[in-house]
């Protein structure tokens, strides 16, 4: 056989170990656009006996709309997806090419954790795939598809994503169900759950629907579309629905431009909604809190949702349009034996570190004002809309756990004082706020100032 027909030969045997993971490449990139990188790499399994000839692994380049991308796919027909230091390598040297040329990278991951056998040298690798993930942050947006169960050392990669999205009733944890109900007894894929741990998570049903929102992530982000697009929308329309009733809903719908928004982590702290899109045709970062008449409460676990989304927006450059109803820190034992202050401060400097509008809407009542409104941590505008409160304390409540056991009288006094100081026009006389404005205006103030401050 002469090399040419070796080479042939080769390459089809290659193809048929590959072709259920491409044909999951295939649905997310440009018809014809995939170029694979290091096929023949190979790796030997001493535990299994067999040569995996690196196809666990499967990396190359392509596009998605004309987008250039870098993929990285999990084959999971090779010893059930699991890691090799070889696999590992071939990860590595995708990510270093994605790093020089500043090109996103898209995850296609399916692993049931790594290869046994290898020892210590298959976590070296593991360490190395950890670090060109860290260094890409920033540099290149990191897209993680899990195609399938991902567990173990993949679920860290998956984690590290700017985006994730879990394909059906996909699972990703570090620890497995069955490792865990060996463990601790119980456990199972629906109590490990996918959408509740952090991640930047999208669930879709099946992979078809990934490639268009993969799209409409990449043409969110300035660094791979204009930074100021015409999205048709207005930038004067008007919302008055909002005079009526301010929710989450409708501040998005009034703020950002029709159908732009995309919302991130969903299913993880329901109280507070975060995501992209565009407002007046500016890329913009929208977090909103929810919590209806009451507000909500700060707690670790929304600390951690919006000090993680906040990191995710400083790599990608974005300003922040962060619309306020918190009714201060939760005052409970739980919450007060956590790391609830240290996270708030790492959130916060984040957040200063942002081009930011604050809208409050509802209420800012205590450290929600310190921590979320104030210009004192990076606010450049401040809005509150009409019928907004702004105060130290909230009502009986409030006074009871501020000054303890006080009489009747006292109490009623100190409400009636507060009822009248925490109204936002007095906010706006202590120059604490920028101007109050009816609700149903708020996109025509955000897009004023959006456009100031990124003059």
């Amino acid at each position: 056989m002469n090399n040419i027909d070796l080479l042939k030969t080769r390459k089809a045997e290659m193809s048929e170990k590959t072709a259920d993971v491409k044909k999951d490449v295939f649905k997310v990139i440009d018809e014809g656009s995939f170029v694979e990188l290091n096929t023949f790499s190979f790796a030997k399994n001493e535990f299994y006996g067999s040569d995996v000839d690196g196809l666990g692994v499967v990396t190359g380049y392509a596009t998605v709309d004309g987008f250039p991308v870098y993929v990285v796919a999990q084959n999971y027909k090779v010893l059930d997806g699991g890691l090799s230091k070889a696999g590992c390598d071939k990860i590595c040297e995708c990510l270093d090419k994605a790093y020089d040329s500043k090109v996103p990278v898209i995850y296609l991951l399916n692993s049931k954790g790594v290869q046994v056998g290898e020892g210590v040298a298959v976590l070296e690798g593991i360490a190395n795939v950890l670090r060109y993930s860290n260094e890409l942050k920033g540099v290149a947006p990191q897209i993680a598809i899990a195609t399938g169960d991902v567990l173990g050392s993949s679920a860290i990669l998956a984690d590290n994503a700017d985006f994730t999205f879990v394909v059906g009733n996909a699972c990703v944890a570090y620890a497995s169900p069955a490792v865990l109900s060996a463990s601790k007894g119980g456990e199972s894929k629906e109590t490990v759950s996918k959408a509740k741990n952090g991640l930047k998570t999208f669930e879709v049903g099946s992979l078809d629907e990934v490639k268009a929102k993969v799209l409409a992530v990449l043409t969110t982000l300035h660094k791979y579309s204009d930074f100021q697009v015409d999205t048709g929308d207005d930038f004067n329309r008007n919302a008055p629905y909002l005079n009526a009733n301010v929710d989450v809903e409708g501040l998005i719908s009034a703020t950002f431009d029709n159908g732009s928004f995309i919302k991130m982590n969903e299913g993880y702290v329901d109280d507070v909604t975060v995501g992209i899109g565009r407002v007046g045709g500016i890329a913009t970062a929208g977090i909103v809190m929810g919590g209806g008449e009451n507000g909500v409460d700060i707690t670790l676990d929304v600390v951690l949702k919006i000090k993680n989304f906040v990191n995710f927006v400083n790599d990608n450059e974005l300003p922040v349009v962060f619309f306020v109803n918190s009714n201060g820190l939760k005052l409970d034992a739980c919450t007060c034996n956590t790391a609830v202050i240290t996270e708030l401060m790492n959130a916060l400097d984040g957040l200063s570190s942002l081009k930011r509008i604050t809208v409050v809407y509802n209420k800012a009542i205590g450290l929600g004002y310190s921590a979320f409104v104030s210009k004192a941590f990076g606010s450049d505008y401040v809005y509150a809309l009409a019928g907004s409160k702004i105060s130290l304390l909230d009502g009986y409540a409030g006074i009871a756990t501020t000054f303890g056991t006080v009489d009747g009288e006292k109490v009623n006094e100190l409400n009636e004082k507060y009822v009248e100081l925490q109204d936002s026009f007095n906010s706006a006389k202590l120059g604490c706020v920028d101007n109050v404005i009816e609700p149903e205006f708020v996109r025509q103030y955000v897009i004023s100032a959006l456009q100031m401050i990124l003059n």
